[in-house]
């Protein structure tokens, strides 16, 4: 950790400088080129065209009295007519940005690099009354060069700044690492940690939130045994469930069989016998089919479609018109168009018909249903008798009835609820109920 912090202190130190050195270099090179351009400014003042003729000698005559600056004449199309150091007359600088603003604004000033010399060089160049153009230069530095006549500056304060690192990196040893050290003993021996350092919070909050994590697993480890224990319990009790459920229509047929075999019926007694033999055979594979059907939900692995909930709900309403009517039951349809769910139709089927039905079978004569969907959910709302506030827990288990008398009719045997929420967990979506005794039931799907 002393090595880190010390590392970490020199590359501080290291970087800052070169922050610095870039800095100044930046600020330097701006200075200089704004006071260059005062001083080309100054020294063009002193330009009269009545002294000095637009030639060669000319330009050599005004750059001796500007002590060797370098002097170019440019006609107004931009082409050179005489320069003081290099031979380019009859050369195209017209295009050159000082020439082209003086041309504009009557002066022009750019910072490049000759094309002649291959130097950094500052230009400034004016129109003359004669119509031509008179530009001066001068040698500037690069950022590069101003960078490096900066280092014998910077050098020692670096050296200076590494002496105090090292320094610093072996005072902070104990200094810093000691909250540290004290922080991991206490994670060690207690559940949470406490520190007064505020650097050491974000440690501390991350040492106590891996407790509560912890803690929060083994919660959940106890949590998964109980429920396989509940499941090994609900097993027992879903055996005994069918077993009871399979004994009665068993019996039935059993007992009507055996008077039938023994004779002495009349024909009346035979057919109200032939009649519960079919009936109780129909309720047997009825319960067959539901314990089947139970099952497969969650062993099915087929993937889902978007399925349309609006069609498939209005379709269960119309294909139960005729229980509807039998007990004198309103409707009230709220159902949004056009609801798509990621889903299957057999699913989907299921939700719908297997809550549209309670509602019919727990309903009153002359009650009312409300079914409403939209794109948060599928409501099923009725009048009926309602379920016992110490039943709502049990309502979705399987084989629960709220009226042991409806138990059976229509399919009834306490599965229709159970699949609903089966295939609800399956698709991430949330089931609830509430019930006032004696004046009806909700149920909710939340998508």
């Amino acid at each position: 950790m002393k090595r880190k912090i010390l590392w970490l202190s020199v590359a501080t130190v290291f970087i800052s400088v070169i922050v610095f050195g870039i800095a100044s270099t930046i600020m330097y090179y701006n200075s200089s080129v704004d006071s260059g351009e005062e001083y080309l400014k100054v020294y063009m003042n002193s330009f009269d065209s009545s002294k000095y003729s637009f030639d060669k000698t000319g330009a050599e005559d005004f750059s001796s009295v500007l002590g060797g600056a370098r002097v170019t004449f440019i006609d107004g199309d931009g082409f050179v007519i005489a320069d003081s150091g290099e031979n380019i007359s009859g050369s195209d600088h017209s295009k050159r940005e000082e020439f082209v603003l003086a041309k504009r604004t009557g002066e022009g000033f750019a910072v490049r690099s000759s094309s002649t010399l291959g130097k950094r060089m500052m230009y400034y160049c004016r129109a003359d009354k004669s119509g031509n153009f008179v530009r001066i230069s001068a040698f500037t530095d690069t950022y590069w060069m101003i960078f490096i006549k900066t280092l014998p500056t910077v050098a020692p304060f670096f050296f200076v700044m590494l002496a105090l690192c090292v320094i610093f990196a072996s005072l902070s040893k104990d200094f810093v690492l000691k909250p540290v050290k004290k922080l991991a003993e206490e994670a060690v021996r207690t559940d949470s940690v406490v520190t007064k350092e505020e650097e050491l919070k974000p440690i501390a909050d991350i040492l106590n939130e891996r407790s509560r994590n912890i803690k929060k697993q083994m919660a959940e480890i106890k949590e998964e045994k109980e429920l396989v224990e509940k499941e090994r319990l609900s097993k027992d009790e879903f055996i005994s469930n069918v077993t009871h459920e399979m004994n009665t229509p068993l019996t039935s047929i059993h007992g009507y069989a055996e008077l039938l075999s023994a004779g002495g019926m009349t024909e009346e007694q035979k057919s109200a016998a032939y009649r519960t033999i079919i009936s109780q055979s129909e309720r047997l594979t009825n319960l067959i089919t539901c314990i089947i059907n139970y099952s497969e939900i969650e062993s099915d692995t087929a993937e889902n479609y978007e399925v349309n909930f609006s069609g498939i709900a209005r379709d269960m309403i119309d294909s139960l018109k005729p229980e509807f009517d039998k007990r004198n039951i309103t409707v009230e349809e709220n159902i949004s168009d056009n609801v798509i769910v990621s889903s299957r139709n057999e699913y989907v089927t299921e939700i719908t018909g297997n809550l549209i039905r309670n509602a019919i079978k727990y309903n009153k004569d002359g009650g009312k249903i409300t079914v409403t969907l939209d794109k948060t959910g599928f409501t099923v709302e009725d009048t009926g008798i309602g379920i016992k506030e110490e039943d709502l827990p049990k309502v979705f288990s399987r084989f629960f009835t709220a009226d042991k008398s409806h138990g059976g009719k229509n399919g009834g045997f306490g599965l229709g609820l159970a699949v609903v929420k089966k295939i609800c967990l399956k698709h991430g979506w949330r089931i609830g109920v509430k019930s006032e005794y004696g004046k009806g039931s909700k149920f909710t799907v939340n998508f």
